[in-house]
């Protein structure tokens, strides 16, 4: 059987092609003006890398906050059921799944069979999610590739008390003013960013094994001040950005 999981975020769109349960493509561009137009042309390119034709497709499931635009989709489901199903698939002993993207995170917590007891999501602002950390890059002026990294090099803890990410910019720009090292400020931008995310965890409760996903997974400032917040080990998927787009598949291949 083959099958595919689209999920559409705010700022980019992946998608994921299942045979027999394993993944032959996957694809992620940016999500642009026009989302439906966008996931057209992504799955286009997510066959052609398959070598798969359309109507070999059984299935096709849409996520994410644009899954009602993929008019290409034959079903949609939302972010949170897609990620448990893609982080569960992963990590079998998974309990508390962490999806920080773009936008939002949000925190799930599953059972032994990996079915949702619990979840909660983020308030719609920047300071729980990655652009809050782009935008402390920029005003930092340093490559977000090396934002998460500078982070790790800092030795003190330096408080950053704003809740909202414009505030926090102007603390930014205040504490560059005081000549505080970039590396600690790095720091404290990322532990505010956890802060916010663990509150969030911590209401749903949670218990190991601990998976994080999401695009903002893929920096090892965040990941290091989640793991120091929640004192336990993090497990991140190697392609953490597509594990909702797997769990749409996932669920396509059930249904």
């Amino acid at each position: 059987m083959i099958t595919a999981g689209i999920d559409l975020g705010a700022k980019t769109i992946k998608g994921v092609i299942l045979k027999d349960g394993k993944i032959v493509s996957k694809l992620q561009v940016p999500a642009g003006l026009d989302t439906t137009e966008t996931a057209k042309e992504m799955f286009e390119n997510l066959l052609s890398q398959a070598s798969i034709n359309k109507g070999d497709i059984h299935a096709i499931c849409s996520t994410g906050a644009g899954r009602k635009e993929a008019t290409i989709a034959t079903e949609s489901v939302t972010e949170v059921t897609a990620d448990a199903k893609g982080a569960f698939h992963l990590y079998p002993n998974a309990r508390s799944v962490i999806d920080v993207g773009a936008e939002e995170g949000r925190s799930i917590r599953c059972n032994e069979k990996g079915k949702i007891i619990d979840f909660a999501v983020n308030e719609k602002c920047a300071a729980g999610a990655g652009a809050f950390v782009e935008a402390m890059s920029r005003a930092l002026e340093v490559g977000i590739e090396d934002f998460g990294k500078l982070s790790l090099k800092s030795t003190k803890e330096v408080p950053m008390n704003a809740q909202c990410a414009v505030f926090a910019e102007s603390e930014v720009v205040s504490l560059i003013h005081s000549n505080t090292p970039t590396e600690d400020i790095s720091r404290a931008v990322h532990d505010a960013i956890a802060s916010r995310i663990t509150s969030m965890v911590r209401k749903v409760g949670f218990e190991n094994d601990v998976v994080l996903i999401g695009g903002v997974a893929r920096n090892p400032g965040f990941v290091d001040a989640l793991h120091r917040d929640l004192k336990t080990e993090i497990n991140v998927p190697e392609d953490p950005d597509f594990i909702g787009a797997l769990g749409a598949a996932l669920i396509a291949s059930e249904k």
